[in-house]
């Protein structure tokens, strides 16, 4: 085998023809890309449509719940103002008409709320929402954490009875007699 005169890399006996051609030279000469490259980007391909699906379906099933959670407060709304409106009848009777319009009043407020929010779109209601939280962080920030305090207090409440009703102990103290 004759002396090659080039300086190979230690463990390397010979050069391989086109070992130093890179994929854009090529294509200039009019050759094919490497197989291996046409493979990956076909898989890769797949794999990020797949995840593009995925991410659809997370979407609208979020869409969904939302629908179905905007639904259900605009019922529990309704209820509430249905209460409201019977508890003004006995309010004039009781205490005077005076405070029963001050809960007729709030109850025309809430009933206004109410047809607003049944008459938008979920999508402009997350619009709406991030357009709050853009013009006023520390509010949204603020009601968050006010509603989050409700949340957990009614969970802990909701905890505490039906740990009553299994136990058949309450946390009140008996009134002594002494």
């Amino acid at each position: 085998m004759p002396a090659d005169e080039t300086n190979l890399p230690e463990g390397t006996d010979h050069i391989i023809n086109g070992a130093g051609i890179t994929d854009d030279e090529t294509e200039a000469a009019g050759g094919a890309a490497k197989p291996g490259k046409d493979a990956g980007a076909a898989t890769g391909g797949a794999f990020f449509d797949k995840i593009e699906d995925w991410r659809a379906q997370g979407y609208d099933k979020a869409r969904d719940y939302a629908v179905q959670g905007k639904d259900k407060a605009t019922g529990a709304i309704d209820e509430l103002l249905k209460t409201i409106n019977d508890a003004a009848g006995q309010v004039d009777q009781k205490i005077g008409s005076q405070y029963g319009d001050y809960a007729r009043r709030a109850s025309e407020g809430l009933g206004s709320f109410n047809e607003a929010l049944k008459g938008k779109d979920v999508d402009e209601l997350f619009a709406d929402a991030r357009d709050l939280v853009a013009k006023a962080p520390a509010v949204a920030i603020g009601a968050a954490a006010a509603l989050g305090f409700v949340v957990a207090r009614l969970a802990k409440a909701g905890m505490e009875t039906a740990a009553e009703t299994t136990t058949g102990k309450s946390k009140t103290k008996p009134k002594s007699d002494a």
